[in-house]
């Protein structure tokens, strides 16, 4: 089966925004800081860490990719005081499970519905992974904002970087 560019170009954003997660979560000093939160921020770094990775290993790992993953949403948001290290692992699981899926997905699994549909709607599988992208950066961005702000560190982990997507 031939690689799909846009399923490929979307699989090299969401490995940089799994290993750019990866980082921020290094910059923290230590692991409760972690799951530190300040007033009117609801969610920890590490809760929105644990949120992307069960987020893609269940709708890129075990939907499109067959990984068998089963996702537990609620313990995305109530699991707390795992290692930075823990934390990172999880990370790297679904950086493990999201690159194979995609680099399978053809042209007309992108035309296709995406099988699981949320909140009701469906959209072509395509237009699925976009948004998983940016849901992946979004939650990316909130984690160094909270960073920052439950440490005083404004050292940035350089999600974006300057290298090239290849």
């Amino acid at each position: 089966m031939a690689e799909n560019a846009v399923a490929a170009d979307v699989g090299r954003m969401l490995k940089r925004e799994l290993q750019s997660f990866r980082g921020e979560i290094e910059l923290f000093p230590d692991d409760a800081t972690v799951w530190a939160v300040v007033p009117g921020i609801t969610n920890s770094a590490g809760t929105l860490a644990l949120h992307v990775a069960g987020n893609l290993r269940y709708f890129v790992g075990a939907v499109l990719g067959g990984s068998g993953y089963v996702r537990d949403r609620d313990a995305e948001f109530s699991r707390r005081g795992l290692t930075r290290s823990e934390v990172v692992a999880e990370l790297k699981q679904a950086e493990d499970e999201v690159e194979p899926a995609l680099l399978a997905i053809d042209d007309a699994a992108l035309a296709a519905p995406f099988p699981v549909a949320l909140k009701g709607l469906t959209m072509p599988t395509g237009r699925f992974l976009i948004a998983l992208e940016v849901h992946a950066a979004f939650h990316l961005g909130q984690a160094g904002y909270v960073r920052r702000a439950v440490t005083g560190d404004a050292r940035s982990s350089d999600p974006i970087g300057m290298a090239p997507l290849a």
